[in-house]
């Protein structure tokens, strides 16, 4: 058996780093894998690591393990992924983060254009709660690896200046916040952190704020995108997102949507088990 400590594994982004099981085993206790699931696939795992291996050959490994025992354990393991099928335009992305948002209790638009102070912008998402007023910009990324970096809070910074400016005229507003806001799929880059901190810009990446981010958010919510689910094929997965349904929690309330998707009678029950699994602990958490 190879030693863990001595295995150098290949990231999505091209770097090189020891294989660490500990990661591996909290992202499929993250999954909700109990303990004698989790020490099961990692050994397994462990007896096909090779120098150099890639990380997404890691993954296909464990999904296909959990997969075995659990389509829903499987569908959570398979967020990050998830979220990157929403594509390949931004648009599902950005419905996606209105819905978190509006299941919060933001009113939420999404997709609007608005006048700023010298030109007009479409924004991503507008949401308004408690006096608050944010401008939403969601970068989306379909290539894991990829960071959003400095350039986008510089982009969005200048952007949200020009709306604000003209957001601070409109009647009712003089007693509210506008604050602008940067949402993306991936990581931000130190720099990216560093000026939208310093601009007064607030910021959620996949992992950032640390143990506040994005897939933080998605597993306390238990608001798991329809991509998430392995008992759908691509193009019922597609036609869903084509008619706007992001949401597994959509097909729970609405059932009539798997039809409309043409989803064979004989899945129809399985297809259900695993929504409703992976649906049963929405809870209300605190603003985010």
């Amino acid at each position: 058996m190879i030693e863990r400590s001595k295995v150098s594994v290949k990231k999505a982004s091209g770097e090189v780093v020891p294989f660490s099981y500990e990661k591996l085993q909290r992202s499929l206790k993250r999954s909700g894998a109990s303990e004698s699931e989790t020490a099961r696939i990692v050994e397994e795992i462990n007896k096909n690591l090779f120098e150099g291996i890639s990380t997404k050959s890691i993954y296909k490994m464990a999904f296909k393990l959990l997969k075995e025992q659990s389509n829903h354990l499987a569908a959570k393991y398979h967020l990050k992924g998830a979220i990157m099928e929403l594509g390949p335009s931004g648009f599902p992305f950005e419905k996606y983060i209105g819905e978190i948002l509006r299941y919060q209790g933001y009113k939420t638009r999404v997709g609007e254009i608005v006048q700023g102070k010298c030109v007009s912008h479409e924004i991503d998402v507008i949401a308004e709660l408690d006096g608050q007023h944010f401008m939403i910009e969601c970068k989306y990324h379909n290539q894991p690896g990829t960071f959003s970096d400095v350039k986008i809070p510089l982009y969005i910074q200048a952007r949200f200046k020009d709306v604000e400016a003209q957001w601070i005229k409109l009647p009712g507003h003089e007693t509210k916040s506008h604050t602008g806001w940067v949402v993306t799929n991936t990581r931000f880059s130190t720099d990216a952190i560093q000026y939208g901190t310093c601009a007064g810009l607030k910021l959620l990446g996949w992992d950032y704020p640390l143990g506040k981010g994005l897939k933080d958010l998605i597993d306390k919510l238990g608001l798991y995108p329809i991509t998430c689910l392995t008992t759908l094929t691509k193009v019922e997965k597609q036609h869903l997102l084509d008619k706007k349904i992001v949401l597994c929690k959509e097909l729970s309330d609405d059932k009539q949507h798997l039809d409309r998707a043409g989803v064979n009678p004989t899945r129809f029950k399985r297809v259900l088990e695993e929504v409703d699994r992976l649906c049963q602990h929405l809870i209300s958490i605190d603003k985010i």
